[in-house]
């Protein structure tokens, strides 16, 4: 059999070495894999002598170059014969050549082409496209990307922008892809797209107050309050960027293109079956998920939360701030004490889930019962005693003494003090225990009357001085008042010229009134009495005059002095 060579003519012959001999460097021509070494690729392109090609030029997995004899493979003349006669090729000149050409062909068809990010340069990146392309950062994507080294290595479509095949300068764009996909997506969503419309999105970026959802070329925010019917801080806790999502459109404005979204709207809403779930008086769980100055909210379930206010933590404790007693994250029991499904609130205590200790104290320290406590803590209007564990009472001060004008507690007593007092009230709705201390003892005024009567001359020091008159103590804690018109017989100007603290006076009872706790007393009385006047005589007689109502002033009687007839002393 005739090979194809022996039936072409001579002419054809002559013609085809003719072409081979010819062969000119730069030229790109098919050749056939002839051998494979671990350095060369030995290859035929039809000239009188083989060509060789670095193996470097081929691709290999683990070492193995992916070659083997009978491949057809394109190549390019560099130098027509080295010093062995052979011809020296090129495959990564003659693909870098025909990438070029493709390129090229591309740019002018404006179709787009295939490349992986290899790495990161100054202003951008740089994309193998076959050849080094440059993708700007600008047009890296539709917003700016923060972390550009998580996209090396990845392979996307870019469509080339500039193309300089003189310079080797090819810019290239993956944006203007993105673009015109959003806006194609863009059409189709705003055919869809209106209040009450369920769309699927995705999760394009994130805030603290809600996250931007990309329904299709149409950007909408999902605000952190519609989210879920649950407490959510962060919308980190439920998505991620790139995360699918179903949402409901709350409300489209076509003018200004803004889209509110939601999720939870989605979901029935748990207060709509609360009532029949927590009853007032019940025991309920939840966890603590927030604190605030005025108390602690309760979660209950998803979307249910309840508050304790800071006086329903204790019965006995005045809880100043809720972190005295609880953590965000607690598990804990409290009751429901009211619900208010309209307002969507649920108020909460956690004390009453413990016995009230102060409906006991009525049955412990009935009125009249004498305790002993210690003094917890001392004010301007009273020392606060120790009863039991978070119990104090209070002793007002004046309950304090009878007789003994306090000015302040701490005159008498200091904290720690050991002190007993008499139980005179308690007050279980506003919890308030009274005490007494000068109820210990006697009230002296039930005797005064009867010790002192009117018309009885005594003996006292002067404890003060006023502009009005002064004030003796007929006994300790024991004072009257001597009133200026009632020092002597004569006018006295200044009581502070006529007597001074600590003087002693003989005086008079002129008035006691034990219902008021005062009594009047005079000195002038006591020097005509020296002179024969008969006040107790007098004093009966006003006594007698019951069609005369009884003044409260020190002064009344003195008044009534004043008036008598004396003549014929």
């Amino acid at each position: 059999m005739r090979t194809q060579e022996e039936t072409l003519s001579f002419e054809d012959l002559l013609n085809q070495s003719y072409a081979k001999d010819n062969v000119l460097e730069g030229e790109i021509v098919q050749a056939t894999v002839l051998a494979v070494s671990k350095d060369f690729i030995s290859v035929d392109i039809g000239y009188k002598s083989e060509g060789l090609i670095s193996a470097h030029e081929f691709p290999s997995i683990n070492g193995e170059l992916q070659i083997k004899e009978g491949d057809l493979i394109e190549v390019m003349v560099e130098s027509r014969e080295d010093d062995s006669g052979r011809l020296i090729l090129s495959k990564e000149k003659a693909d870098r050549v025909k990438v070029w050409d493709n390129i090229s062909l591309a740019c002018e068809r404006n179709e787009i082409v295939e490349g992986t990010i290899t790495g990161r340069v100054k202003g951008g990146l740089q994309v193998d496209i076959g050849v080094r392309a440059f993708l700007p950062g600008s047009q890296i994507d539709l917003r700016p990307v923060r972390n550009l080294d998580k996209m090396i290595g990845e392979r996307f479509q870019f469509k080339v922008i500039k193309f300089n095949r003189k310079r080797g300068n090819i810019v290239l764009s993956r944006r203007a892809l993105l673009e015109k996909e959003r806006e194609e997506k863009r059409g189709i969503t705003l055919q869809h797209l209106a209040e009450g419309a369920i769309l699927d999105g995705t999760i394009k970026n994130m805030t603290d107050y809600g996250a931007f959802v990309d329904l299709g070329g149409v950007d909408g925010l999902l605000h952190v309050t519609d989210m879920s019917w649950g407490r959510v801080q962060n919308p980190s806790e439920l998505f991620e960027v790139g995360s699918p999502v179903k949402v409901k459109v709350l409300k489209y404005d076509p003018e200004h293109e803004r889209v509110s979204l939601g999720i939870k709207q989605i979901q029935e809403d748990p207060w709509l079956s609360v009532q029949q779930e927590f009853q007032v008086g019940t025991q309920v769980k939840g966890k603590v998920v927030s604190l605030t100055d005025y108390g602690a909210f309760i979660e209950l379930r998803p979307g249910i939360e309840g508050l304790i206010h800071v006086s329903e933590m204790s019965w006995t404790k005045r809880v100043k701030h809720p972190s005295k007693v609880l953590d965000i994250g607690d598990e804990i029991s409290a009751i429901v004490l009211d619900i208010d499904q309209e307002s969507k609130r649920i108020s909460l205590g956690i004390k009453q889930v413990e016995p009230n200790p102060w409906t006991l104290l009525e049955e412990k320290y009935p009125i009249g019962t004498v305790i002993r406590g210690q003094v917890r803590n001392i004010t301007d209007f009273g020392i606060f005693i120790g009863i039991e564990e978070g119990i104090d009472g209070l002793v007002h001060i004046s309950d304090l003494s009878w007789t003994h004008r306090v000015k302040h507690p701490s005159e008498i007593f200091q904290k720690s003090d050991e002190v007993e007092a008499v139980v005179l009230n308690i007050d279980m709705e506003n919890e308030r225990f009274s005490l007494g201390i000068k109820q210990l003892h006697e009230d002296p005024w039930g005797r005064i009357p009867h010790v002192y009567p009117r018309g009885a001359r005594v003996k006292g020091k002067v404890s003060k001085v006023t502009d009005f008159g002064a004030f003796i103590e007929i006994e300790p804690g024991i004072d009257g008042l001597c009133h200026v018109s009632e020092f002597d017989e004569e006018h006295v100007e200044s009581p502070h010229e006529f007597v001074k603290p600590g003087d002693e006076v003989e005086v008079m009872i002129i008035d006691v009134d034990p219902e008021e706790r005062k009594i009047g007393l005079s000195m002038k009385a006591v020097k005509k009495a020296k002179k024969g006047f008969d006040y107790r005589t007098y004093l009966a007689q006003q006594s007698a005059a019951s069609s005369q109502p009884k003044s409260t002033s020190m002064g009344t009687w003195g008044d009534s002095l004043k008036g008598f007839n004396i003549q014929g002393e």
